[in-house]
Formats: C-alpha cells, sequence, structure tokens
C-alpha cells in the first residue's frame, strides 16, 4: 500500500498516542521523521517507536520526501511553523487550536488554497464512533430537526495532575480554547455551522496553586478567563450554549445534548472516540441507548491525519478534519470571549461545510 509520508514536530504529552496510532494503526502513513528542540526527547521517541529520523524543523521542511508536517507543538507555535511548512510547499496538519488568533488562521487556509495544500487541524475526536453515530442519527431524522444543544466541559483546572499546567492559564490557555475544539467541533460536525455567538467570562481564582509533580507549590497568576459561558446562533436556526470552566469543584452535567423536534439525544464525550449514545424520542418514556454504527470507538488520535493522507493519495481536497473547520471553531471561541468584552452579539465572518460523514459499519 503506498504510503503519505510524515514528519512530527513536537515529542510533548499528546505525541505518545499520535505515535501510537501512526506507527501501527494507521497504515496510509510513514512516520518519516521526528522532532524537538530538546533531541534527547525526541531521541527517546524515536527509540519507542521505531523512527529512524531524527531532524531539526529546517531540515524537514527542507526535505522533498516529508509529504505532511505533524505540528504537535504548544499552541502559542502553532501559527508560525505552519506558515513557514505551509510556505515551504508541505501539508500541514496541526494540534488545536488552528492559532491563538482568528486572523492568523484566516491566513493559514488562504496560503494553503493559495498553494494548493492541504491544511488540517485536531480534534478528530469527531470522526469517532460515538459523534459519528449521533451524526448518523441526525441524518436520519430520528430526533427530527435540531432545534437546539447544551454542551459542558466543567472541571476544576488543570493544576492538580498536569507536571506544567501554567500554559492553560496564560494567553491561549483557559477552558474554551483548551476544551472548546472538542465540543464546537462535534456540535459543528452534528448541527453545521455557527451564524452568531454571545458569551461571558469570569476569572473566578485570580491565582492557582500547583499540586502536581514536579511543580509542587508554585503559583500561576491567570491571565485568561477560566469560566467562559457561550451562546451559540446556529446556520440552521437552532440556538446552543457552551460553558466551559476550569472553576468548578464538581458537577453531574452531561458532556453534550441534542433537542430536535421529535426527540433528544445524549451525546458522548467530544474527548473521546466512543462512549454511549441515548436517544428519547417523543414517544419514548425514558433515554435508550444506541448501537454505534462506525469504526473508531478506541482511541484513534490521528484519523483525521490519515483521513487527510487518503485525500492526498486518491486526490481529493474534502478532508474532514479540515482548516476551515478549524477556523470556524476558533472564530467562534474567540468572538465568544469578544462578546463578553463588548457586551454584545457578534455575526460570525467564517463558515464552514458539515464534514462529510463516516462510512457506516
Amino acid at each position: 500500500m503506498k504510503k503519505v509520508n510524515v514528519a512530527v514536530v513536537g515529542c510533548g504529552n499528546i505525541s505518545s498516542i499520535y505515535l501510537e496510532n501512526l506507527t501501527k494503526h494507521f497504515h496510509n502513513v510513514e512516520v518519516y521523521a521526528i522532532s524537538d528542540l530538546i533531541e534527547e526527547n525526541a531521541r527517546t521517541k524515536a527509540e519507542k517507536f521505531g523512527i529512524s529520523k531524527i531532524m531539526t524543523f529546517e531540515e524537514i521542511i527542507q526535505d522533498p520526501n516529508i509529504q505532511i508536517v505533524l505540528n504537535l507543538t504548544t499552541p502559542p507555535f502553532h501559527y508560525q511553523l505552519c506558515k513557514r511548512a505551509l510556505e515551504a510547499g508541505k501539508n500541514v496538519y496541526v494540534e488545536k487550536p488552528l492559532s491563538l488568533k482568528y486572523e492568523e488562521g484566516k491566513e493559514l487556509v488562504s496560503l494553503a488554497e493559495e498553494k494548493g495544500l492541504l491544511l488540517g487541524c485536531a480534534p478528530d475526536t469527531f470522526l469517532g464512533a460515538g459523534i459519528q453515530t449521533c451524526r448518523h442519527i441526525i441524518d436520519q431524522g430520528i430526533i427530527g430537526d435540531v432545534i437546539g444543544a447544551a454542551a459542558f466541559m466543567i472541571c476544576h483546572g488543570h493544576e492538580s495532575w498536569h507536571p506544567g499546567p501554567e500554559f492553560y492559564y496564560k494567553k491561549g490557555g483557559g477552558p474554551m480554547f483548551d476544551m472548546g475544539p472538542y465540543y464546537l467541533s462535534a456540535l459543528v460536525n452534528m448541527i453545521g455551522p455557527v451564524d452568531s455567538v454571545s458569551g461571558m467570562t469570569a476569572i473566578s481564582f485570580p491565582t492557582r496553586k500547583i499540586t502536581s509533580q514536579p511543580k509542587y507549590g508554585e503559583i500561576i497568576q491567570v491571565e485568561v478567563p477560566t469560566h467562559v459561558n457561550g451562546l451559540l446562533r446556529f446556520s440552521n436556526g437552532a440556538i446552543g450554549n457552551i460553558i466551559t470552566s476550569f472553576d468548578v469543584w464538581g458537577s453531574v452535567l452531561p458532556r453534550i445534548e441534542i433537542y430536535g423536534t421529535r426527540g433528544s439525544m445524549i451525546v458522548p464525550d467530544p474527548n473521546t472516540f466512543g462512549g454511549e449514545v441515548k436517544v428519547q424520542q417523543y414517544f419514548d418514556t425514558e433515554f435508550k441507548l444506541c448501537p454505534l454504527v462506525t469504526e473508531n470507538s478506541e482511541n484513534s488520535r490521528g484519523i483525521g491525519l490519515s483521513d487527510m493522507a487518503d485525500a492526498l493519495l486518491f486526490g481529493r481536497t474534502n478532508h474532514r478534519a479540515n482548516g476551515k473547520l478549524a477556523l470556524h471553531v476558533l472564530e467562534i471561541m474567540e468572538k465568544i470571549h469578544t462578546s463578553s468584552e463588548e457586551h454584545r452579539e457578534i455575526r460570525l465572518e467564517s463558515t464552514c461545510e458539515k464534514p462529510e460523514a463516516m462510512p457506516l459499519l
């Protein structure tokens, strides 16, 4: 089978599951090279996953054998490195978010189109069996026309477990930019694009104490909103709300619910690939469990990159976890924060197509 050569840039926490799946599960890609600012990190991952080449970023973007650059660096470096890779003629897939600013993301999408390159962006969890089953239920009209949605990502932050949690509370962090992409990508995949947003935000705790190792006891000065409530007016007329918070000690709220004219649906955690899907139609007295109808219910991180590789191999441009979807999600997140600052509803500039549904089993 013909394969697409991928170079991985960044060997942080998320890289292990990507490398595991790209080297063992997705057979249309070859991890050609790996890179990290700390060479020892790259060497450790290369040895673990059998990657023969350790290269610098400069070497990667100049190597004609590399077709896709997978950017797994931290969010402040997404725009800069993606732009340089695109300018060098490389297709790019980047971890979420696409950039820290909508205008930067828009530039990346335009640059990719101008050069005839593919631009992809995480998350790809919406391509898993859980969210895709929900998509098929909606497409089949089982819950009727979608009229509303509610999404909740509520916890008390990451300083209790993450080894370096500071960036979650700095520019580009916060619960919306950290976890919002999972929820918003899932919602757009199921319902379609958003026309306008409103938002309210707060910093409930101006400082955070790290209780994880190795930085136990250090104090973080919080720079970004950590409790964010957004209203979403979808293009199809549905109205949704999303709450993301690092300020809540406990909650029993669901991850996502979708409301239709003929019933309601409980959607599994969009940060996973599987999970339980439940539907209660208008004639039911309780929610009923639905079987999953597509593949990839386990941790399939990298499926979006594999789908993009297929697009390259077969001459398609409509890969699912694409730049336009990521740009739309980025604008939604940014404008929710702007709405809070300006006390007004904001009409969005961007839009996107609903990604093509994954094939049924």
